[in-house]
């Protein structure tokens, strides 16, 4: 048995033996109800989550929650006259009716929230990266040891139909024995978001500062970390890396640009690079393989047969001999129908609490990829070669 086949089956059978009653019939606690969230945090990505969670079967808005009042009255506009709006979390928390918690707030204030609402028994569906820092990755880490409690990180393309394909394209073999992976996640703009008034900029642009976030390690690289520890089911031996405030000279203090290298356990090496100013190619993760190279965006893969003209396996929705937009050569497209991956995310939490099952995107594996990106950062800041 596969150490990713081992992990998932020893946490689906701990947290079905968790649950009184659950382990002899595993027949979900909440079958044909209603999953009632109250969600914090209503920036941006909070308000996605609205809008997706507001459109599925089976999910019922109950209370939203921002200390912002702009932020607030824009999450206001997405919901129900029934849904109520408060300014503190611990309301939510305190409402016996609500069933998860659904947390969307800067990357530094992730862990107080999360822990509060398993404290007080709530399931938690937590934005990426989980946490940071190494104090908060440890003081959650064992929190959530034993909880019988359903905890999803936000790392939705573990939920893409098309990575799933490539995913059990290289399990199968059908690229040969991985030896590289190349990362890159680049867009070509300020990241900025508007602020009403100036007092709110490091609350609105957190992102900019070091003291709340990971900068482009834990907002874009991160899940490409994830992807690759979850398809390669590995973790990190070594990190090295660098990057700098080389372009936008506005105030902020994460990099605009950064570049690591990562060495896995199973002696695969994963490049990754992320730049604000120029996004060419945008997403992309190419798997280097012995018998073959697999080239991915977020919309389709090529797989290229290195010369060997191998057809396109039958289980795979291919297109063959269609205008080669990532690859060139023999080889087949995959481009599977779209469906949102964080659309596919929510539905999936709301399937793992119904069925008391560890979600894809699990508390363990985030966790590593919190660590991860914490260690990328030590490395950048110290120059030097950092072990896991």
């Amino acid at each position: 048995m596969k150490r990713r086949q081992f992990i998932h089956s020893t946490l689906a059978a701990a947290s079905m033996a968790a649950i009184p009653g659950l382990a002899a019939t595993g027949k979900p606690h909440l079958e044909g109800a209603l999953l009632r969230t109250g969600h914090i945090g209503t920036g941006r990505q909070g308000r996605k989550h609205l809008r997706l969670a507001g459109g599925l079967p089976g999910y019922d808005i109950h209370t939203i929650c921002d200390v912002l009042p702009f932020q607030l009255d824009e999450a206001k506009k997405l919901v129900g006259p029934g849904t109520k709006a408060v300014e503190d979390y611990r309301y939510i928390l305190d409402d016996p009716a609500i069933d998860a918690v659904i947390i969307a707030t800067p990357f530094h204030l992730h862990a107080k929230p999360m822990l509060d609402a398993l404290d007080a028994g709530k399931h938690v569906y937590c934005e990426k990266t989980l946490v940071k820092g190494h104090e908060q990755i440890a003081e959650v880490s064992k929190a959530v040891f034993g909880t019988d409690r359903i905890i999803q990180a936000g790392y939705q393309h573990r939920y893409s139909d098309l990575l799933k394909k490539v995913a059990s394209l290289i399990d199968q073999g059908a690229i040969g024995e991985i030896s590289k992976i190349e990362c890159q996640w680049n867009r070509n703009g300020d990241w900025r978001r508007p602020v009403p008034a100036p007092e709110y900029e490091r609350l609105v642009n957190w992102r900019m500062y070091r003291e709340y976030s990971g900068g482009l390690a834990a907002e874009l690289s991160s899940h490409q970390m994830d992807i690759v520890e979850w398809i390669m089911d590995t973790r990190p031996a070594r990190i090295m890396g660098t990057g700098g405030v080389d372009y936008w000279k506005d105030g902020r203090e994460t990099r605009d640009n950064i570049h690591l290298l990562v060495e896995y356990d199973n002696g695969v090496t994963a490049s990754y690079t992320s730049l604000t100013t120029n996004a060419h190619e945008g997403f992309r993760m190419t798997s280097l393989g012995t018998k073959g190279t697999i080239v991915t965006s977020l919309e389709e893969a090529w797989v290229s047969t290195d010369g060997k003209g191998e057809d396109a396996p039958e289980d795979v929705d291919a297109v063959s001999g269609a205008t080669m937009y990532l690859g060139s050569g023999p080889g087949y497209r995959i481009k599977p129908a779209r469906f949102n991956p964080t659309r596919n995310a929510l539905a999936g939490f709301r399937e793992s609490v119904l069925s008391n099952t560890t979600p894809a995107a699990s508390v363990d594996y985030a966790l590593i990829t919190a660590r991860t990106v914490q260690l990328s950062l030590d490395a950048m800041d110290s120059g030097s070669v950092v072990s896991f």
